[in-house]
């Protein structure tokens, strides 16, 4: 069969950055301010311009993103005889190696080719007569979208999801993703200079990420990528380094957890420590009533992720967690930026702080919002 598809095999030379949805913006944000060109908020993520030297840069930097796609072929395809001559076309022995194996993975939208499998079964075999061995547990997955007749290849370059830094290995009930933790921290205006203070801590992923920002350390310095098995990817000058690089500061704790469960300000501790920041940070067991702002500090940013009834909860129970918090950011916080992250409208107006929600984002297929505010 002829292959008669329109243009040629092109290579995009862009990177999707894969955003928690919701949280695009946040994202764009991030990458303009570290420097990354072409930035570009599109569904589901940010677009950037950039190869390899970039995507390793963008996994080990950002701390929004959930993954990185670097995007190394496009074409035409109507069917799938057109998709496998196509495919064919690829240099894939330009980015991957002969004694790494990958996974493979299509999806298919709109387009005459519609079984994600077949399409799938193609890419896989056009891999393969390249010299290049497929296999289910791959170590770098090559995926496929195929949307409206045009098939996009792009390769993995993170591996296990961008929220897995590497130091955290105490993860608590219903747990906030670092990622997410990073979105509503700049949703906050957080900027690295202001305290932050969670009531209700859990394993400590809000102020860990506030930390971490303000000692400047990269949230993938403790974790391996997918990038390091690509073509050239095993480069060390292609990666930030890895050592925290932890600048002591002077000014002391300036992030605060609290939370009624022992366990989980142990745990807490234990994350800080492992991620270097403990003498930034400071996890005490405490009740919601005994919530004081920390001494000697200017007002700066309260910002939580209680139970809202989804997950952890019975929702009439925490209608008085929530009005006992509002009770005590009103009378104790004058001035102070309030977030409160819920899926519940209800919830956050029995705060009593008059909150404005931002949102939706979604957090592990449910809807929430970011309600903040000032304290007057």
């Amino acid at each position: 069969m002829a292959d008669d598809a329109p243009g040629p095999v092109t290579v995009p030379g862009v990177l999707f950055l894969v955003s928690v949805p919701g949280l695009e913006e946040a994202l764009a944000a991030e990458a303009t301010r570290a420097g990354f060109a072409g930035v570009t908020v599109v569904h589901g993520g940010v677009e950037v311009t950039g190869g390899l030297e970039e995507a390793a840069r963008a996994n080990v930097t950002l701390r929004c993103a959930v993954r990185v796609l670097w995007r190394v072929a496009a074409f035409r395809a109507m069917h799938l005889a057109q998709l496998d001559k196509r495919a064919r076309k690829v240099a894939w022995g330009d980015w991957l190696r002969p004694d790494v194996p990958v996974k493979v993975e299509a999806s298919c939208h709109r387009s005459k080719i519609y079984h994600d499998k077949a399409a799938a079964q193609r890419i896989a075999g056009a891999i393969t007569a390249a010299g290049i061995p497929v296999a289910s547990d791959g170590a770098v997955v090559v995926k496929a979208r195929i949307e409206d007749d045009l098939c996009t290849v792009s390769l993995d370059t993170s591996g296990e999801p961008l929220h897995r830094r590497g130091h955290k290995t105490f993860v608590g009930k219903a747990p906030l993703r670092e990622t997410m933790a990073a979105g509503f921290l700049w949703q906050m205006g957080f900027d690295g200079t202001q305290t932050v203070v969670d009531p209700m801590c859990g394993s400590g992923t809000i102020v860990l990420e506030a930390a971490e920002t303000a000692a400047g350390l990269l949230p993938g310095r403790s974790r391996e990528f997918a990038f390091a098995q690509l073509v050239g990817g095993g480069n060390e000058g292609l990666c930030p380094s890895r050592s925290p690089g932890y600048l002591e500061n002077e000014e002391g704790v300036r992030f605060f957890g609290f939370d009624r469960d022992d366990g989980a300000i142990r745990g807490a501790r234990g994350n800080a420590e492992r991620a270097g920041v403990e003498g930034l940070c400071a996890f005490t067991r405490q009740a919601v009533s005994d919530l004081e702002p920390p001494e000697g500090v200017a007002p700066g940013i309260v910002l939580t992720n209680p139970p809202y009834g989804a997950r952890i909860g019975e929702r009439k129970l925490l209608f008085a967690v929530y009005g006992a918090l509002g009770r005590v950011l009103s009378e104790r916080f004058s001035g102070w930026q309030v977030g409160i992250v819920t899926s519940d409208r209800g919830l956050a107006q029995a705060t009593g702080l008059g909150l404005e929600p931002v949102g939706p984002v979604d957090h592990s297929g449910t809807k929430v919002w970011l309600w903040r505010g000032v304290v007057r």
